[in-house]
């Protein structure tokens, strides 16, 4: 049977393989509602998992047990795994490093299955990511940057304690990460392990959140709160977790409608930003999702109900927490949503109808829509340009430096399938630019001249300078620290903005005939519970727009 699967693979995989850049194609629109941007036809892979490195690479792999890719390894180091269900050997990349400032990208080797898997960045830079499937389910893999193009995955077999697929991590103000849940795994870990943690630590609540057959709590929304606890929601509940001590210390209500928001009905959450200037309030939006049984019904009939068409904002940390919703223009399952540097919200890919899985939606989602978590209920919502290209299962949405949304993936088949399928594998690389980089805005797009140094320490001064061709006096100057994600299954692990708190108002510097500076004092991170430590990209806006990122390390 694995020899008939191998055919059928080789047979279907008619794409070239390529490893050459690809001009940047911009799609003809006015910017104002958003631009696309084609940067690659064939990277190669279809990744379902992306991480952005503080060199302005990013990271970027699918599964090893997808049979042949379109890149091969470099040298002919081809991968020997006995334990591989589809190709035991295989001379293909499944991951690659992908650079936004060249539109270029190079393979990277994977030798253990990394389906399904987790990942986050130590305060260092390095990339760690654990678990994943079959030989891959208990390995940790770590890939340090570098720009001479020798750095690839260095893996440790045997790491982790408990299988970790469809798991979560979180960053901890301590450094280390925190690995939650998994399939049937209703217990958490920590990176790096420790003489204390020689054993995973089982939590109830994450078992108590299983409907059974449906097993709808896989990648738990799991965020880092001030207070140093963690919010952790899975199906339809929610609550406080106090890791340290292995003890709920908070329910929350469920959400309104009873509908499941986790793999495979694959809702999205994020932590809103904070705001240093005022009364830290965290609150956590989830977006979209699927009916409770629309998984069973795709199996047992092939129907594939609306997505959900809400969002639920909970303030986590007032005395009687309630769920405020409203409604998205567009329904959707498998979105993802991706903070932008002014604090805007993106809600990019992702199904009209269906659930994640293989073939398991219809009617793509292919209209961007940005929420703007500050303006009054029932204006939040717009409606952005459409993309050409159906994004699915398997697909991610990262945010870079220069404030575009990188797009990739989307493989709702079992293996690379290019023909005789309603929607092939997608092997492009795509940008979206948000309204702010539109042309009309360049008077009022601030550019950072200089930042107090790539340091910043918490509770300190920092200073940044900057410039602007049209200075609006009545308008906010703020300067915000976004931590890059990890991201998979519409689902971006350890994204959060934090807007620093401004020290001295905005001040004129100097001037000439063709440029003016002006200086803005700031302070650091208050806690590491705020930010924990690590890189974050900076940005500075003016009149709602953010200058082009830079980035700093927070410690």
């Amino acid at each position: 049977m694995i020899s008939d699967i191998i055919l059928v693979i080789l047979l279907t995989l008619t794409a070239p393989i390529t490893t050459e850049p690809d001009p940047v194609i911009p799609q003809q629109t006015s910017g104002i509602d958003g631009e696309w941007q084609l940067l690659q036809e064939n990277i190669g892979i279809s990744p379902m998992h992306m991480q952005l490195l503080h060199n302005d690479k990013v990271v970027m792999f699918d599964r090893t047990d997808v049979g042949p890719s379109n890149i091969s390894l470099p040298f002919q180091l081809c991968r020997y795994d006995p334990f591989d269900y589809v190709l035991p050997k295989d001379c293909s990349a499944h991951s690659i490093l992908y650079d936004i400032r060249t539109n270029t990208f190079r393979p990277l080797s994977l030798r253990t299955d990394t389906w399904c898997s987790s990942g986050a960045v130590l305060p260092d830079g390095t990339l760690v990511q654990t678990g994943g499937y079959n030989d891959g389910d208990h390995t940790v893999r770590t890939l340090v940057p570098c720009d001479d193009g020798t750095c690839d995955w260095v893996e440790f077999s045997g790491y982790l304690t408990k299988p970790r697929w469809f798991s979560t991590n979180q960053l901890l103000p301590d450094g280390r990460i925190i690995i939650v849940g998994g399939r049937l795994q209703f217990s958490y870990e920590f990176y790096p392990m420790g003489s204390y943690n020689s054993s995973s630590f089982l939590v109830d609540f994450l078992k108590g959140t299983s409907d059974g057959l449906r097993e709808n709590n896989f990648y738990p929304f799991v965020h880092l709160l001030p207070d140093g606890n963690l919010f952790i929601f899975m199906n339809v509940r929610s609550v406080v977790f106090d890791y340290k001590q292995n003890n709920v210390i908070k329910h929350f209500p469920s959400i309104p409608g009873d509908d499941p928001r986790n793999y495979p009905n694959s809702g999205s959450s994020i932590l809103l930003p904070l705001d240093e200037n005022r009364s830290v309030e965290p609150e956590v939006m989830i977006c979209g999702g699927a009916p409770h049984i629309a998984f069973l019904d795709i199996k047992r009939a092939r129907g594939f109900a609306r997505a959900v068409p809400t969002c639920g904002r909970i303030k986590v940390m007032v005395e009687n927490p309630s769920w405020e919703m409203e409604s998205m223009p567009i329904a959707r399952v498998m979105g993802d949503m991706v903070i932008l540097p002014n604090g805007d919200v993106i809600i990019i890919n992702g199904a009209g109808s269906g659930t994640a899985g293989w073939d398991n939606a219809r009617d793509p989602v292919t209209r961007p829509v940005i929420y703007h978590p500050n303006r009054p209920t029932n204006t939040r919502f717009s409606v952005m340009q459409p993309n050409s290209r159906p994004r699915l299962y398997n697909s991610g949405a990262i945010l870079v430096t220069d404030g575009r949304v990188l797009v990739a993936g989307s493989n709702p088949n079992p293996f690379y399938n290019f023909t005789n399928v309603e929607f092939p594998t997608e092997l492009s690389l795509e940008a979206f630019l948000p309204p702010y980089l539109a042309k009309e805005n360049d008077q009022i797009r601030p550019a950072i001249l200089s930042l107090d140094g790539e340091i910043m320490e918490y509770k300190k001064p920092f200073m940044v300078t900057f410039t602007v061709l049209k200075f609006l006096k009545l308008s906010r100057v703020t300067v915000r620290i976004i931590a890059p994600s990890f991201t998979t299954h519409s689902l971006g692990m350890n994204q959060r903005m934090v807007v620093l708190k401004e020290v001295r108002n905005v001040s004129f510097v100097e001037g000439s005939f063709s440029k003016t500076y002006y200086r803005l004092e700031v302070a650091g991170p208050s806690t590491a519970e705020i930010a924990p430590p690590g890189y974050y990209m900076l940005y500075l806006i003016h009149a709602g727009i953010p200058s082009p990122g830079m980035w700093v390390k927070v410690q």
